[in-house]
């Protein structure tokens, strides 16, 4: 057993109380009332991190929720690589599902349960914890390290663009290690390969200039809730493909060998559907499930909301309906380009009568690709194989992490999925949870794909 392993056995104990504590700040990053306790998470992280040895360790501010740096920067002649996570998390609600209270960490079964655990705190805490056991009993790395952990991604990092454009020097890279992700299963490695990107719109109808009784006026104009309801019908043809004017155009297609790397992926439609409690699928067609889910785009009705919502009934007409959507893009769909479009075709079919006013959302994200013989995937895939003793299946995710396009666009780094959350583990859920066993699997993983990526 090399020194390192030893350390990290030793500690084990002292690394799981640690977690503890880290857990049990509440930094929900979407609720003002919590933009301290986002702070204090960045805090602990920075202590964190000089306690492991890694250099020029601080917070830095953003506009928003800050972001901690540090770097360890002598191995002359190696790469530089920079490890990426974060440290705010989902809000809780609804509470009364939660087994136990969602910021007081218990360790059941071998899995410690609060929220996250598995996303994203569980798993950015592995690098530094295998970091750390590398300075401490060799007092150097096998490469150059920067470390970048931010506290908004689940706002969608808004203020990353401008952060990341205004400090490409002190982030400059030659590859990321994301520590915000997972694998298949437990046993199965999972190396993910694209990411979908992400635009956000709302839409606003209004009618009578204030909510009216429905006996006298029914009939007489135009009930706000109903306009919205055709313009939300029209976006989708009946065979589930987006009807937008130009939303494909720039759709970047898969080869027949892509396609079918996807298909060796393995997929229960069966499980997949009581999972969801369902009895059929339904998608865009000449497309399978995991297609569908991982390479095409999308344009889904996130919230929609009008009118009296009470016990019991309200003879009202409201005066407004409202609508949130989301778009999951592909390349080479830009989502601002993507935005515009589905606000312009909403537009154009609005029926008359109401006045429907669409606002474009903050929320972006870049799609991203990374090519499979990439250097840092085929490091990670070795580094899989010894640790689970099988090849990682390749998959896309048709989620977003707004900072890897980021990263992309702005360091030109393309950046690896090494993560260790695994599907079950109720992310953004209540009782979320992270397994001990793939806490301590991914600290050995760390350190040998420094290692790997040190030996070129």
């Amino acid at each position: 057993m090399h020194q390192w392993e030893t350390y990290l056995k030793v500690h084990r104990s002292r690394f799981v109380e640690e977690l503890s504590e880290f857990l049990r700040i509440a930094s929900v990053s979407s609720l003002p009332e919590h933009a301290g306790d986002v702070r204090r998470a960045g805090c602990w992280v920075a202590e964190r991190m000089r306690a492991a040895g890694i250099e020029h360790v601080g917070i830095m501010e953003t506009g928003g929720h800050p972001v901690v740096y540090g770097d360890w920067l002598h191995a002359a002649g190696k790469p530089t690589i920079l490890i990426y996570g974060h440290f705010d998390t989902q809000p809780v609600d609804p509470v009364d599902l939660w087994t136990q209270p969602p910021f007081d960490p218990v360790v059941r079964e071998n899995r410690i349960y609060a929220r996250g655990a598995s996303d994203d705190k569980g798993n950015m805490l592995i690098p530094i914890l295998s970091v750390e056991s590398l300075l401490k009993t060799r007092g150097e790395l096998p490469v150059n390290l920067k470390f970048f952990f931010e506290g908004q991604e689940e706002i969608g990092s808004p203020n990353l663009p401008d952060f990341i454009a205004s400090h490409t020097e002190l982030l400059a890279c030659d590859m990321v290690l994301s520590a915000d992700g997972g694998q298949w299963a437990e046993g199965q490695p999972s190396l993910t390969l694209g990411l979908r990107g992400l635009c956000a719109l709302q839409i606003d109808v209004t009618g009578a200039a204030r909510d009216v009784h429905s006996g006298t006026y029914g009939g007489t104009f135009r009930n706000p809730i109903h306009a919205l309801a055709r313009i939300i019908a029209a976006l989708h043809d009946t065979d589930g493909r987006v009807a937008v004017d130009g939303f494909y155009d720039k759709v970047r297609a898969l080869s027949a060998e892509e396609r079918a790397r996807l298909a060796t992926v393995p997929f229960d439609e069966t499980d997949y559907r009581s999972k969801l409690g369902i009895d059929e699928l339904f998608g865009e067609t000449g497309f399978s499930t995991i297609e569908r889910a991982w390479i095409r785009p999308t344009l889904e009705i996130n919230g929609i909301w009008g009118g009296f919502q009470g016990e019991g009934t309200k003879t009202v007409i409201p005066s407004k309906a409202h609508a949130k959507i989301t778009c999951r893009l592909v390349p080479d769909q830009n989502p601002r380009e993507i935005r515009g479009l589905v606000a312009r075709f909403i537009r154009k079919i609005a029926p008359s009568g109401v006045t429907v006013t669409v606002r474009e959302v903050a929320s972006v994200a870049e799609p991203f690709v990374v090519p499979e013989d990439f250097q840092g995937n085929q490091a990670a895939r070795r580094v899989h194989r010894e640790l689970f003793g099988v090849e990682p299946y390749f998959v896309r995710m048709g989620g977003s992490i707004p900072v890897c396009g980021l990263f992309l666009k702005h360091l030109n780094a393309y950046t690896v999925n090494f993560a260790f959350g695994l599907k079950d583990e109720n992310v953004h859920a209540p009782d979320e949870f992270f397994r001990l066993s793939s806490f301590e699997t991914g600290q050995r993983a760390y350190v040998r794909i420094l290692e790997e990526l040190a030996a070129g």
